[in-house]
């Protein structure tokens, strides 16, 4: 799982900073940082948090976080497609402030 890369794509997509999204999220810049370049494992309450700031429902963050070795269920290619068509979706919400 690829938690900290999906929270920085979603969060320079919305054009936050790291010191803007950690304040949103009540965590510190350093945390943030850490949780971006995987060098920390975010808690279920940080997930939340930052899920909350972002405006993007957990589940979508843990599936667009998911690798191709732990979706058994899809093809490599339907979860190229279903991540490409998520981030279509939260490309258009984030343009027109009209988030999840």
């Amino acid at each position: 799982m690829n938690l900290g890369n999906i929270i920085r794509v979603c969060r320079k997509k919305q054009g936050y900073t790291q010191a803007e999204l950690a304040k949103l999220a009540g965590i510190s810049v350093s945390h943030l940082c850490l949780l971006e370049k995987n060098k920390r494992d975010p808690s279920l309450s940080a997930i939340n948090s930052i899920s909350k700031a972002l405006k993007i429902p957990v589940s979508v963050l843990i599936l667009l976080a998911s690798q191709d070795n732990e979706i058994k269920e899809l093809s490599e290619d339907q979860i190229q497609n279903l991540s490409q068509s998520i981030i279509g979706v939260m490309d258009g919400a984030f343009r027109q402030k009209n988030l999840f």
